[in-house]
């Protein structure tokens, strides 16, 4: 198999690892949440170990990989994911909600680590091809929640229990890893340690944030990882809970924002290619405004249901668009996108305490306004994901004419 086939065909193994491990998570949290007796406010807190590994993961992937390459980082959060998924489900049998907290911490970790990898790798891919790699990369991973929530909603019809199919998962995953961890280049994202590029090894720090347009950036990926968040943490509970649907039919909800997700970021190249990222990244915004309002205020389970398509195709670009615009830069590529994708980890540290202790007040359907208007902000701070036209030959400029394909990803 030719390298860089083999390399891209890893690189989306281990993105569809991590969407199946989080998804047979998702789909489970009504029973997990049954089972250790927790209110909403306590699975807030119990999701937040999620959050508080996935920021300390992205925060030190960022030096890391400089350091050691993107490889060893991404083997290390993948086992991180593997253990994590397993002691959740070890968890969840011993009705131990310390556990579960603990699991989703490890989970969290090795997600954070993988994501700023994977990331900087598919960053990399796409500068050496010349042609978009990045949301089929999360593409992979949203086709991992899909068939990972499949399984789910069965296993929960039929009564499974949860611990063991997460034990179950984690042990597919192992499999899956095994394979994909060798594909990988050793040397992507790693920085050498001459005079030059002592500066390039320091943790990204303010400096990388004075580009107003990176300050941009980093607001449309808040913004849009708060809104995918949301839906993975809370959107079983918010379907049973606020619409008063069973707990398989709120995981097929879930599996329908996964597949509406998928879908959005397969078909997301030749998008791109056509209408630019600036575009395609506020009228994803608006998409996903309409979809997490008819959530919130349609008194219809049905039409509630249906608009949560709406929600994850207007949430499934964001993140990977808005990584490659902080990538532009060759320079210094690894630090932007790991500093743009803190911004977005951000969002997942607050989001689901957030969202839980503002559910338990209001309510869940009212508490997803939040995300409305972090939505608006995307929709207004999209163009600066055109391309920079400070460098060089790496990258084509706007076009003056608006038939061409504008701001083409690297």
């Amino acid at each position: 198999m030719a390298p860089l086939r083999r390399r891209r065909l890893s690189l989306f193994a281990l993105t569809l690892l991590v969407g199946l491990g989080l998804s047979s998570w998702v789909t489970r949290t009504p029973a997990v949440r049954d089972a250790l007796e927790a209110s909403t406010a306590q699975m807030g807190l119990i999701l937040f170990g999620l959050s508080i590994g996935s920021m300390t993961g992205v925060i030190s992937a960022g030096s890391l990989v400089r350091r050691w390459g993107a490889r060893p980082v991404v083997v290390a959060g993948t086992v991180a994911i593997l253990a994590g998924t397993a002691l959740v489900g070890a968890s969840a049998a011993w009705t131990t909600a310390l556990g579960v907290f603990a699991g989703l911490v490890a989970f969290g970790l090795g997600g954070g680590l993988g994501e700023i990898g994977l990331n900087i790798e598919g960053a990399a891919l796409e500068r050496e091809t010349g042609r978009p790699v990045l949301p089929m990369l999360h593409g992979s991973f949203s086709l991992g929640t899909v068939v990972g929530a499949l399984v789910g909603i069965w296993l929960t019809r039929i009564q499974f229990p949860p611990s063991w199919h997460l034990l179950i998962g984690a042990l597919v995953m192992t499999g899956l890893a095994a394979w994909a961890l060798p594909g990988l280049p050793a040397e992507t994202g790693r920085t050498g340690l001459a005079e030059g590029s002592r500066r390039r090894m320091r943790a990204p720090g303010p400096s990388v944030w004075r580009d107003r347009r990176l300050i941009l950036i980093g607001a449309v990926v808040l913004a849009m990882a708060f809104a995918e968040g949301a839906a993975n943490d809370w959107l079983p509970l918010l379907m049973v809970d606020g619409h008063g649907v069973s707990a398989t039919t709120g995981s097929l909800v879930y599996a329908g924002f996964a597949a509406a997700m998928t879908i959005g970021r397969f078909a997301g190249g030749p998008v791109l290619l056509r209408f630019g990222r600036a575009g395609v990244l506020r009228t994803s915004a608006v998409l996903a405004i309409v979809g997490v309002a008819t959530v919130i205020f349609s008194p219809n389970a049905v039409v509630a249901g249906v608009a949560v398509a709406l929600w994850g195709l207007g949430a499934a670009l964001g993140f990977p668009v808005a990584i490659s615009a902080a990538g532009d830069d060759p320079e210094r590529a690894s630090e932007r996108v790991s500093a743009v994708a803190t911004s977005g980890y951000l969002a997942f540290l607050v989001g689901p305490p957030l969202l839980g202790f503002i559910g338990e007040e209001v309510g869940l359907r009212e508490a997803m306004l939040v995300v409305v208007v972090l939505l608006v902000v995307a929709a207004f701070a999209a163009g600066a994901a055109r391309p920079r036209h400070d460098v060089g030959a790496l990258l084509a400029s706007e076009p003056s004419e608006p038939s061409q394909p504008s701001d083409r990803p690297r």
